[in-house]
């Protein structure tokens, strides 16, 4: 709940000060006393007041110069203003005084039933006021959870999309961010005229690898060789993936045949001087891959998947070849028969 108003009364007579504190006794609000403007003024940087009850006629700065001053500052500018005198009732001292900033002009004698029925109306503002500031606190407070509760959401959505993106073995994209990018890089190729190049992997011999090793060895393999087929992409837009099993691709927009011909020889040479020992027998089994690439401009009566496709038959020229070679497929393996 908002704490107790502050009232400031402020009169060069201690005398004074004393009758208003009697008029106002028993109101719920702290009373704080003034004998002078200048006084009021340090009081005022001190505290944070609902209301202030200003005697006119002070030595030194009288209640109209104190008004204005608090006026001119923007921390007191809004705090209500009630003159209380026994200067003269005419009018120019009233107008005087609303000029000051005054919201109201009470003339002594008080009459005690008015003042507090004025003072009250003043506290229930300021209550008010400071309710309503301390519930926006709270929604503020409550939409900042909200944000964070929000932004944490959004970073383990993010993460989640790129756990189901990414090959668990490897570190590697998986078949679906193939697919998925495969598509959108074949319609960019062919709204921009770009040639699109597919270099598709496969580890030669890799069952026999595996039932000489044993899975665990064989897993170290494919994440070594993961390594070794993402170190030479330099562009952001290049995409290194495990298609399958043992096999591994290289999707690479704006790049011709020979570009992918000649990554694909980076990385068979970089394959073939890894071996892997047993962990037991001290056997080394030397590692090597075969690669098929394809490349083409796509074209509205062709699809990704005949790129997949061009690149596979390259593959398997290589296995049959004799393995530990790169074969590549040029635009004629896209011409419709």
């Amino acid at each position: 709940m908002p704490g107790i108003p502050k009232i400031l009364i402020v009169d060069d007579q201690p005398a004074n000060l004393l009758v208003m504190e009697g008029l106002l006794e028993g109101m719920e609000a702290q009373l704080v006393t003034a004998t002078s403007g200048e006084q009021a003024l340090s009081l005022l940087l001190e505290h944070d007041f609902a209301l202030l009850l200003l005697d006119v006629q002070m030595p030194g700065m009288d209640g109209f110069e104190t008004a204005s001053l608090l006026r001119g500052r923007k921390q007191t500018r809004h705090l209500p203003i009630i003159f209380v005198t026994a200067i003269s009732k005419e009018d120019k001292h009233v107008f005087k005084a609303y000029e000051a900033g005054a919201v109201d002009y009470l003339f002594k004698p008080i009459n005690a039933h008015i003042l507090r029925s004025k003072v009250e109306i003043f506290l229930q503002l300021d209550r008010q006021q400071r309710l309503l500031a301390q519930k926006s606190a709270e929604l503020d407070r409550k939409v900042r959870e909200l944000l964070g509760v929000k932004s944490q959401l959004e970073e383990a959505n993010a993460r989640l999309n790129e756990l189901s993106l990414t090959d668990a073995l490897t570190g590697l994209a998986n078949r679906r961010c193939f697919q998925e990018t495969i598509h959108t890089e074949w319609r960019r190729a062919m709204r921009n005229r770009h040639p699109l190049t597919l270099v598709l992997g496969d580890i030669d011999s890799f069952k026999q690898f595996n039932d000489n090793f044993g899975h665990l060895v064989g897993d170290e393999c494919l994440v070594r060789i993961a390594a070794v087929i993402r170190s030479p992409l330099m562009r952001p837009s290049d995409l290194a993936a495990r298609f399958g099993g043992e096999e591994f691709v290289i999707l690479l927009p704006e790049t011709d045949l020979e570009g992918g011909r000649h990554l694909a020889e980076t990385v068979r040479q970089e394959v073939e001087k890894m071996s892997v020992e047993h962990p037991e027998s001290g056997t080394r089994l030397q590692l090597t891959m075969s690669f098929g690439v394809s490349s083409v401009v796509p074209q509205p009566e062709f699809s990704e998947q005949d790129l997949i496709c061009a690149a596979d038959k390259a593959l398997y020229v290589a296995k049959e070849g004799g393995r530990n070679r790169v074969q590549v497929q040029g635009p004629r393996a896209f011409v419709k028969s």
